[in-house]
């Protein structure tokens, strides 16, 4: 009986380590408005299967919303996630931007190319260098654009949180810097969302046509802009689809 015992237990801590071999380290960067509460289910399901989750929000987002002043602009979300990958001593990252958070990401991999292990563009910003958020999608919600902030363009937010914010206007007028020619050896890949098989014209000029230019990997995905939201179980199939193994 003991040896029994014994052989299990062994068997077990083979199992474990095994497990843990292959964990992966995803880091999520929330879009515009959003931030890492919207990734709580995800989180779960990913964390479950043996992954380690960080979904940080940035500067003057979700429950960090009483930090929101002028002045927060690209290169302040960009040192959010940077710090960190430092501060965590993160290494091996699987990094995922979603809708604004591509310009995040693009940042982030200019500064610390051999933190990442792959890129994921969620129907994300793909910027090129010295462009702005804005550049990308031009005045498509300037209307939307109050004082120093920028307000959720997509209808009624929530009273109570958790809820989409403004958002401060810096961030979405401030150029990236990229250029970093060892940022085109990470692996990075674009998930395309559609509805009937069809995607956005509007969102396939922010991202598609330039992940198609790099000669990227691109992954449909059928839903809303946010999946994280509205389909957390699929979103983390469709993120075992195509990340590296």
């Amino acid at each position: 009986m003991k040896k029994l015992i014994f052989i299990l237990s062994i068997a077990s801590s083979s199992l474990a380590y095994g497990q843990q071999q292959h964990a992966r380290t995803f880091l999520f960067v929330p879009g515009a408005w959003d931030g890492g509460w919207d990734y709580a289910k995800v989180d779960s399901i990913l964390t479950a299967n043996g992954d380690r989750v960080y979904r940080p929000t940035l500067t003057g987002l979700g429950e960090r919303v009483h930090l929101s002043r002028p002045g927060i602009n690209l290169t302040t979300y960009i040192n959010d996630i940077l710090n960190l990958i430092r501060f965590e001593n993160l290494h091996n990252v699987i990094l995922v931007g979603h809708s604004y958070g591509g310009m995040v990401i693009s940042g982030v991999a200019e500064q610390a190319p051999d933190r990442i292990r792959q890129l994921v563009y969620l129907d994300a910003m793909v910027p090129n260098n010295g462009e702005s958020a804005k550049d990308i999608c031009g005045d498509l919600w300037g209307p939307m654009i109050k004082d120093s902030v920028f307000v959720y363009p997509f209808g009624f937010t929530k009273a109570v949180p958790p809820s989409d914010v403004p958002q401060p206007l810096d961030t979405f007028t401030e150029p990236i810097q990229i250029g970093n020619p060892l940022v085109k050896k990470i692996p990075a890949v674009f998930i395309l969302m559609t509805k009937e098989g069809k995607s956005s014209p509007e969102h396939d000029k922010m991202g598609l046509l330039r992940a198609k230019a790099r000669n990227w990997k691109i992954f449909t995905f059928e839903g809303g802009h946010y999946s994280m939201r509205e389909q957390p179980e699929n979103l983390v199939k469709k993120l075992k689809e195509v990340t590296q193994p």
